[in-house]
């Protein structure tokens, strides 16, 4: 016991002499190491007798415990001068920003051409992307026979059900819910089993358009085009209207916008035709009017729809399409 009491004393002697990291690591080692001097107390316990191991046993743990603390204490006053020494910070350099993220150029045209038809007063809708026979084909005018309905075209998930081929589904939900006047604009993707090149996808976006009011006719419907394409790109923009058909709109057209990257010469981004296509349109067909229950007599309507990848790289200057899905990060860095 007077064993304990003296090494106590010079334990901590020692300990107030170290001064740094290094010596701090060797008192501990020392005295509370696993070959220390407290360890070594303790396997002195076998060679006592039974009636002293009690005490002697406790002013061991006592003396372990005062030394760990006095240890802790003595660390907290070296330790944090020492690291201070090592990382000192420089408070007048500028600080380290974290990286920006952004918006992926689909999203960002989205949001331009949903802007551009709202200054026209169309309304943003919403409609599922797993359709019904009923909506993606039969109101649309495109009967149980049509080669459009076929599984070469379509991604089917079952006998009735399908990954919509085109927004044009919404256009019939909508005038199904609401009565005329309609004004709407339905944004979203649509699946086609289409082989994958500069230009074409299995899986792109669209942007459908709709208004059902009385006295319409084709010349709004050009006006309307004329004006969303001006907002998008600029007055001095090209487009064309060229005679198309579509079982839904009668008469239909296609859109088409000249290529910015050959300059109406041809390349491999309008497949060596000077235009890129970027939607059919149209007047709605009385059919349409007739499956959704408005009189054909009294309203007349035209619809649109565009495929918002093509107007993302007319706008951003991409020469493929496939890029837009490649998740390529120094490729969608540009677009911050």
């Amino acid at each position: 016991m007077s064993e304990i009491e003296s090494a106590k004393t010079r334990a901590l002697d020692e300990l107030a002499a170290a001064g740094d990291a290094k010596a701090l690591e060797a008192w501990r080692i020392a005295w509370l190491g696993k070959k220390g001097f407290v360890t070594g107390l303790m396997k002195k316990l076998k060679e006592l007798p039974r009636e002293e191991k009690p005490a002697f046993g406790q002013a061991v743990n006592i003396l372990k415990n005062e030394l760990a603390r006095a240890f802790e204490t003595r660390t907290s006053v070296v330790a944090p001068a020492r690291n201070a020494s090592r990382r000192k910070i420089d408070i007048t350099l500028p600080g380290a920003r974290p990286e920006r993220g952004g918006l992926h150029p689909i999203t960002q045209m989205q949001g331009h051409m949903i802007t551009c038809m709202r200054s026209l007063g169309f309304e943003v809708v919403e409609g599922p992307e797993i359709e019904d026979e009923f909506h993606n084909f039969n109101a649309l005018n495109i009967p149980p026979n049509h080669p459009a309905r076929s599984e070469a075209d379509n991604f089917y998930l079952s006998d009735d059900l399908l990954l919509r081929s085109q927004t044009s589904t919404v256009q019939i939900r909508m005038m199904e819910t609401r009565k005329p006047p309609l004004r709407i604009i339905a944004p979203g993707r649509v699946y086609r089993p289409d082989t994958v090149d500069a230009s074409h996808h299995y899986m792109f976006h669209q942007l459908e358009g709709l208004a059902v009011d009385r006295g319409l006719t084709m010349k709004d419907l050009k006006t309307t085009l004329v004006l969303f394409f001006s907002g998008l790109f600029g007055e001095d923009v090209e487009i064309r209207l060229r005679p198309n058909f579509f079982p839904f709109t009668e008469p239909s057209a296609e859109v088409d916008v000249a290529c910015t990257f050959c300059k109406g010469e041809g390349c491999s981004t309008c497949q060596n035709k000077g235009w890129i296509e970027m939607g059919g349109c149209g007047m709605v067909d009385p059919n349409v009017f007739a499956a959704v229950g408005i009189d054909p007599e009294e309203y007349t309507g035209f619809a649109f729809g565009l495929g918002i990848e093509r107007l993302a790289m007319r706008r951003y200057g991409i020469p493929d399409i496939r890029l837009l899905t490649e998740n390529d990060v120094r490729f969608l860095k540009q677009f911050r």
